[in-house]
């Protein structure tokens, strides 16, 4: 695309939900993160880059299916599935990777889209580290577990002090660092605590040992959902938490109440710019990010939901 097709379109902010460790619970984040953002009056576009689970996929499509159904009215993001190219050569099948997700892209930069949810695969690939390069806001989730700790860092098992910085860390560096070359820009990682057992509380040596990783990998630590039997209900049905107070006659399971709350919490954490509908960006994203200050904010979520008839 030319610089003044650039120039003349609205650039959407990219949330990339990426960790290489599976069962951390980064679709369940990456379709409340969607939804709600299309509950704020958002342009919303997904991109399911696991093109064998596909789970983001299944979790849209039994959305759609649902809605068709009981006629409720359940807002859908724009989707789209990278399918994995598997020939004998690999520069052939990373060419091919690229072709696929830069079309994706391009026809959601084309169609003015505010925001671009990318779900990722839970392994390192090609497609995963060109996501994790144009994120603007990454979000790692991570389970109250120190197997999760030890995709961002090894810790000393007797004084469980960080020792030194494993391979998801190191490719999250590095593609930051390269971002940083190409636009000056650092995006906004976000690790949340996810899946936390509401008793005990949350262990206090992985918390400790997340604080330190934030002073030394530039991270925020966020607010993540808890391990409720509400979410995994819903999903056969493609709702969230943010439709069972839209239909609670309709949504299985219970917790509805507290998850929504949980919800709220980490968009607001996430403090993502609602502000670039009717804005033009160029292709040095450092400018944009310089102008643009407006953020996320709880109400600024609460006040569309209430609209919509949902309960704050």
């Amino acid at each position: 695309m030319s610089q003044a097709a650039v120039n003349r379109v609205n650039v959407p902010h990219v949330i990339v939900v990426g960790n290489e460790k599976g069962g951390s619970g980064k679709t369940t984040i990456a379709i409340h993160v969607v939804v709600a953002l299309l509950q704020a009056g958002q342009r919303v576009a997904a991109i399911d880059l696991d093109s064998r689970q596909k789970s983001l996929t299944r979790y849209i499509e039994n959305r759609r299916y649902w809605a068709r159904r009981t006629g409720l009215q359940l807002p859908v993001p724009d989707h789209f599935t990278i399918p994995r190219a598997v020939g004998l050569r690999l520069d052939d099948n990373e060419r091919a990777d690229f072709a696929a997700f830069e079309k994706a892209v391009m026809a959601t930069v084309e169609a003015g889209h505010d925001f671009l949810v990318i779900d990722t695969p839970p392994s390192d690939c090609y497609l995963m580290r060109l996501a994790h390069s144009m994120t603007d806001t990454l979000i790692t989730p991570l389970n109250d577990s120190f197997l999760d700790i030890d995709v961002i860092a090894n810790v000393d098992p007797v004084t469980f002090s960080v020792t030194h910085i494993s391979h998801y860390g190191e490719m999250v560096r590095e593609a930051r660092r390269y971002r940083r070359l190409v636009d000056g820009v650092l995006n906004d990682w976000v690790v949340v605590p996810n899946r936390l057992p509401e008793a005990p509380s949350p262990n206090k040596r992985i918390a400790e040992a997340l604080k330190e990783l934030s002073l030394s990998l530039a991270f925020r630590i966020g607010s993540g959902l808890a391990e409720l039997s509400a979410y995994r209900e819903w999903v056969p049905r493609g709702l969230t938490a943010l439709d069972e107070t839209a239909a609670p006659s309709l949504v299985p399971g219970s917790g509805g109440d507290h998850a929504h709350h949980e919800v709220v919490q980490l968009i607001g954490a996430l403090r993502l710019p609602l502000n670039e509908r009717n804005r033009r960006r160029s292709a040095i994203r450092a400018e944009w990010f310089a102008t643009s200050g407006q953020l996320l904010e709880v109400d600024e979520i609460l006040a569309p939901l209430s609209a919509e008839g949902l309960r704050p």
